[in-house]
């Protein structure tokens, strides 16, 4: 396979090859050595809110396409389970429910909200049974207040992924973001998931793709800071009387006109928060030039939905869904390869394609 190692000097660098974008086996193989050890987001814990709340849902659907319940014990509890019944691989639970255990509708298995094997008819005769193999395989959930992220293969602990993230804002009460289901947008790209992420990791295109935004913000105050290993962030400042937040002392911006946070979690999530609340951005691979893009609304202040940079971002999408479009139809050329960065505007493309380079070894 050709290799995608990306050179760390960002003067010296040349961006990945198009192959990454225009490859089936390389989409392929990025499903099995980036998507599946990676941390993926689940929800909130608003999808189960009572007791024995059981909620079935399909991680990244028609990519990973794994069938998984997010379950709420009697004690309260949460659990991550596989929605596959271990004895003839029926999906076991089919929508959103409150139940007191599990029961396959195929042959009558049934499950305890953990997972755990229970009974099942006519199998009094069945010699070593029941193992841990007729348990629902459990899967590691890892909580930030309400948010919920999982990973198929525990390779690599959570924090390093979400630990920059979650002290940078830790000052924001998330317990009071709820979640918007009206306010859910899903958008069909016909671009390389990669694209989609590189277009989002820099605010040099802003000037030029997004002009009303670009009103909105100081365009020379937009700054870029890497997260090693796995995040980076963007802060948007506010041009003057532009809504920003109302940052507290413990805040590292502290005094600043911070218009927005933009942090990026590899992957393929997007975290955006604004004076109003949090958009979570996630990007599902559908084929190799085509992807889902589905924003996810939790408010925490509405009076501000329609002002600063946090609005408006249909339009924000649109623009970029656009220009996105635009460079796959480019990369699909035979007489562009690899393209250079800029050392002082593309820093956030540059460490995603060093981690890609990094997964796919």
């Amino acid at each position: 396979m050709q290799d995608f190692s990306v050179d760390p000097d960002i003067t010296k660098a040349r961006t990945i090859p198009t192959d990454f974008y225009n490859s089936p086996e390389v989409f392929a193989l990025c499903r099995e050595r980036i998507f599946a050890p990676s941390w993926q987001f689940v929800g909130s814990t608003d999808l189960v809110k009572q007791a024995q709340d059981v909620h079935p849902f399909i991680l990244l659907p028609d990519y990973l396409d794994e069938p998984l319940a997010l379950t709420r014990d009697r004690e309260n509890n949460l659990h991550l389970i596989s929605n596959v019944c271990t004895h003839r691989g029926n999906i076991v639970t089919e929508k959103p429910c409150t139940i007191p255990k599990l029961r396959c509708r195929y042959h009558g298995r049934t499950f305890s909200l953990d997972g755990k094997f229970q009974s099942m008819p006519e199998f009094s005769e069945v010699k070593k049974f029941p193992t841990k193999e007729d348990d629902l395989a459990k899967l590691p959930l890892f909580q930030w207040n309400k948010l919920l992220f999982t990973t198929l293969e525990q390779k690599f602990p959570a924090e390093i992924f979400f630990s920059d993230m979650m002290k940078r804002v830790s000052w924001m009460p998330l317990e009071d973001f709820n979640f918007q289901p009206n306010l859910t947008r899903e958008f069909h790209v016909n671009a390389n998931w990669a694209l989609y992420c590189e277009n989002y990791l820099e605010g040099f295109h802003i000037p030029f793709v997004h002009p009303e935004l670009n009103a909105l913000i100081d365009y020379e105050g937009y700054t870029t800071e890497l997260f090693f290993p796995y995040s980076s962030l963007q802060i948007g400042l506010a041009r003057k009387g532009e809504g920003c937040f109302d940052l507290p002392p413990s805040s590292p911006e502290y005094g600043k006109h911070v218009a927005a946070y933009y942090f990026w979690v590899f992957p393929n999530m997007m975290f955006n928060f604004y004076p109003w609340g949090l958009s979570v951005n996630l990007v599902n691979p559908l084929g190799v030039n085509d992807c889902k893009v589905t924003f996810l609304s939790y408010v925490w202040d509405a009076s501000k939905l329609n002002s600063g940079a946090g609005s408006a971002l249909d339009r924000v999408e649109m623009e970029d869904e656009e220009i996105v479009e635009n460079v796959q139809k480019g990369v699909r050329s035979r007489f562009y390869k690899q393209g250079r960065y800029s050392p002082t505007k593309e820093l956030g493309t540059h460490h995603f394609h060093r981690i890609l380079g990094e997964f796919l070894k």
